[in-house]
């Protein structure tokens, strides 16, 4: 509900502050007074269209703000949150400015907001009705909405939703997956190969590391063989020199003579010892390097055995990442991508079964939201044709058509459903229904909107709704069946009426009195709030015109006593407290 209304620089209004009840508030005075600029501060609010013309002559820019409290508002407050728009508790201020430039600023709280928002996120709390104004109840999303919410179909429409969301979602995959499939099967061919490749190469780092030392020994063995043979020699003579004498033998002679010395000195022994241990581990060695002398012959086989395959493992190293421990981990790379294409031709199965499934589900629950609609349609038409007939359309007849609506490709239906509803509507007998978007004059609308939220009223959550015209040629009992019609309804959703009517006027909680005056050579309109007494005046110049007597005063009295009085007229709802 709006709280607190402020306009400034809007048409002929200069500066105007109003605080607004949470029931009915009419709006009274005078043709040509200014009514209709309270109407057009509330479709800027709502994201209407923003004319320069409607910028105060003199003024650089019209300013329209309003203090929402949206405490009954859970799906406005979601939506907030959502955005990322914060407020103080329950409170929420709206803002636009128009600039005479034409160009139109918007804020919801602290936040700039493209004007665009206000439309999304306040159209549907705050709905116009009038002859000039882009209602919502002639938009076809907010008919079959209203349809909804009248058979209690939403929790099915949510369903549905949320089913052709998910059968989308499943088809783009399949679509997805489909389209990459050649390039999965050229893949998995390339992956293949490399796979077979690597496992086919026996990659060991060990293996390879004693391949390549035996290769090393083998491609040199005749000169291991001569060089040990020499050294050998070297330490122990050479055999087919007599005479020659090695290092060891020379070692072992040294040691002899030390050891004959140390006879003669004690302390020679150690250095006897010494010398002998040497001559030992020389003759050790020398066998030795005989030994592998005689192990080192050539082996031609085995050499181009090792050579073969050192080149392929070279030429594997070359292709992977340049050591056998880089082809190693391509190879578990290759695997585990090979392992994914496979596990993609699996979701592509398993995606296919669930769409199936999901078409299934969907095509019920759409069969289930269809009857639904088709007992509610026909419930609605019988509830809104009674509504209308008092509010002075005795032959009005309404009814709520469905049409098969086009469902996206390969897919049972739309997000809202199979079916399309039209509003059609027929004031006189013996006409055809036409759609109401076409038939309905500014007031016969207007008596369509409240008779259908008077059908409504127990269903969805508090808004604010504007009725102007509503008492458009009506009167007598007429007028006062749809001032308390407008009564009740107020119960659930805060209104603002326009009305020229003092049967409506009497039933508001808030009255509000719209003149023009004329003042330093400027036309200005003020809008006051009026206390009882100027209740009984405004009601009475309303019912008597331009000759108001003392019986025209108590009519207005009766009138706001009757209202008062009246049987569908329950206790005002209290606002709660703000936090």
């Amino acid at each position: 509900m709006i709280e607190r209304l402020a306009i400034r620089e809007l048409a002929l209004l200069e500066e105007l502050e109003l605080e607004l009840a949470p029931g009915l508030n009419v709006f009274t005075g005078e043709t040509g007074a200014g009514k209709s600029i309270v109407l057009s501060a509330l479709g800027l609010l709502a994201g209407g269209r923003a004319q320069p013309e409607l910028v105060r002559e003199g003024a650089d820019e019209a300013r329209v703000e309003a203090l929402l409290d949206t405490r009954d508002q859970s799906e406005l407050a979601a939506a907030l949150l959502a955005c990322g728009i914060e407020r103080e508790g329950h409170e929420l201020i709206a803002r636009r400015v128009v600039a005479r430039t034409g160009r139109s600023r918007a804020w919801l709280g602290a936040d700039l907001v493209p004007v665009s928002a206000l439309a999304e996120l306040l159209g549907e709390a705050i709905e116009v009705s009038s002859q000039h104004a882009s209602q919502a109840l002639l938009r076809p999303e907010q008919q079959g909405r209203l349809l909804d919410v009248y058979g209690e179909c939403l929790p099915l429409r949510s369903t549905v939703e949320s089913g052709v969301s998910g059968l989308r979602q499943c088809e783009q995959e399949i679509a997805k997956l489909r389209a990459e499939a050649e390039e999965r099967a050229r893949r998995g061919d390339y992956l293949g190969f490399q796979l077979r490749e690597l496992t086919e190469a026996r990659l060991d780092v060990a293996e390879a590391a004693a391949a390549q030392s035996e290769q090393r020994r083998l491609a040199h063995s005749e000169q291991l063989g001569s060089q040990s043979r020499a050294a050998a020699a070297l330490l122990s003579g050479d055999p087919e020199v007599p005479d020659a004498r090695g290092a060891a033998d020379l070692t072992g002679a040294a040691a002899r003579a030390v050891l004959e010395l140390a006879a003669l000195d004690p302390q020679l022994a150690p250095l006897a010892e010494r010398l002998g241990a040497v001559h030992g581990e020389l003759s050790d060695l020398a066998s030795d390097l005989e030994r592998y002398a005689a192990r080192s012959d050539s082996d031609p086989a085995r050499l181009a055995e090792l050579d073969a395959r050192l080149h392929e493992l070279e030429r594997v190293k070359r292709k992977h990442g340049g050591s056998i421990e880089a082809a190693l981990a391509r190879r578990e790379q290759v695997a585990a991508e090979l392992a994914a294409l496979a596990g993609s031709d699996e979701r592509l199965a398993k995606l296919e079964s669930e769409r199936a499934a999901q078409r299934v589900r969907l095509e019920r629950d759409a069969a289930a939201l269809t009857r639904a609609r088709v007992q509610a349609a026909a419930a609605l038409g019988q509830a809104a044709t009674a509504a209308l007939r008092p509010l002075a359309l005795p032959q009005a007849r309404f009814e709520v058509v469905l049409t098969a609506a086009g469902a996206p490709e390969g897919l049972p239906c739309g997000a809202t459903g199979a079916e399309s509803a039209e509003f059609r509507f027929g004031a006189n007998l013996g006409e055809p229904l036409r759609p109401l978007r076409t038939v309905a004059s500014g007031g016969e609308l207007s008596r369509v909107s409240l008779a259908l939220r008077d059908v409504l009223r127990g269903a969805g959550a508090g808004r604010v709704l504007v009725f102007d015209e509503v008492d458009a040629g009506i009167g007598g009992a007429v007028a006062e069946h749809v001032g308390a019609r407008l009564a009740v309804l107020s119960e659930r959703h805060q209104i603002l009426c326009i009305t020229h009517l003092p049967q409506i006027a009497a039933y508001a909680e808030r009255h509000f009195k719209v003149e023009k005056r004329a003042q330093a050579g400027r036309t200005r309109t003020r809008v006051t709030r009026l206390d009882p007494d100027g209740r009984v005046a405004e009601i009475a110049r309303m019912a008597g015109g331009a000759r108001v007597g003392a019986a025209t005063f108590d009519h207005a009295r009766a009138l706001l006593a009757a209202a008062r009085t009246a049987p569908s007229q329950k206790p005002k709802r209290q606002r709660p407290p703000s936090g």
